[in-house]
């Protein structure tokens, strides 16, 4: 089975009970975290023993995306285990480093640097380039019969659209809600926008997710609604969407 379960949706800081960006998708056995925020460890650790997943990839270096990374890489370091494939931009790095430069991150994780076409486990892993305060890479994952794309944190870009393209289930940035902002540059979405670069890129299902705190997400679904004629779910920790 293949399957994408919810570890976190929140952004900026987790909400009593929930934790920030995190996903962990399984595909025939493979087992790869996407983006790994504040309070997703425990959650990830409830689905898989140890942390003893295949992969990782984080979008960027932003703590609601890559803090717990460093806590995961206690528990390999602590269980001596092999180094753990990283796919991530090098400000990644450099936030690990300023927690904890003992181990070296680098002895933990096998790290893969952004952006970058790579092939992780039975997928081909391909990045765009999104716009967002730092850089920001939305990742591809596409395998025989299966194509899931993230946006990680985004504003309105063309590079969504292919991003997203055909992919079986698309999650994207929805921080905001309502109409959209005037002011410019853009670094993060309405739920309307995002649906509608969803629909845009002939997705089949979208999920939402990076809410910020305090967010009404039924709100949220509806505005996606009125764009998007897919099935649309909101990043509920605990969620599991299968995939086929």
């Amino acid at each position: 089975m293949s399957a994408l379960t919810v570890l976190g949706g929140c952004g900026a800081w987790p909400e009593p009970g929930r934790a920030c960006s995190g996903f962990l998708l399984s595909h025939q056995g493979f087992r790869v975290v996407l983006d790994l925020g504040y309070g997703v460890l425990p959650r990830l650790l409830a689905q898989v023993a140890d942390g003893m997943v295949d992969a990782v990839v984080i979008t960027h270096e932003h703590p609601d995306h890559c803090v717990d990374l460093s806590a995961l890489a206690r528990i390999r370091y602590y269980r001596n285990t092999p180094p753990l494939p990283l796919y991530c931009p090098p400000g990644v790095l450099r936030v690990l480093d300023a927690l904890e430069p003992r181990p070296d991150p680098r002895e933990v994780f096998d790290v893969h640097e952004l952006p970058g076409t790579y092939r992780v486990g039975p997928f081909e892993l391909s990045t765009r380039l999104l716009p967002h305060h730092v850089p920001n890479f939305g990742v591809r994952l596409s395998a025989p019969g299966l194509t899931v794309a993230y946006t990680g944190d985004s504003g309105p870009s063309a590079e969504l659209a292919e991003l997203g393209r055909d992919a079986d289930l698309y999650v994207v940035d929805a921080t905001l809600q309502g109409p959209s902002p005037q002011a410019e540059p853009r670094y993060v979405m309405t739920a309307t926008e995002a649906a509608g670069w969803a629909a845009h890129a002939g997705a089949r299902r979208l999920l939402l997710s990076h809410f910020w705190p305090g967010s009404d997400r039924a709100i949220s679904v509806r505005e996606a609604q009125a764009v998007f004629s897919g099935e649309v779910f909101t990043a509920e920790e605990g969620l599991t969407v299968e995939l086929g």
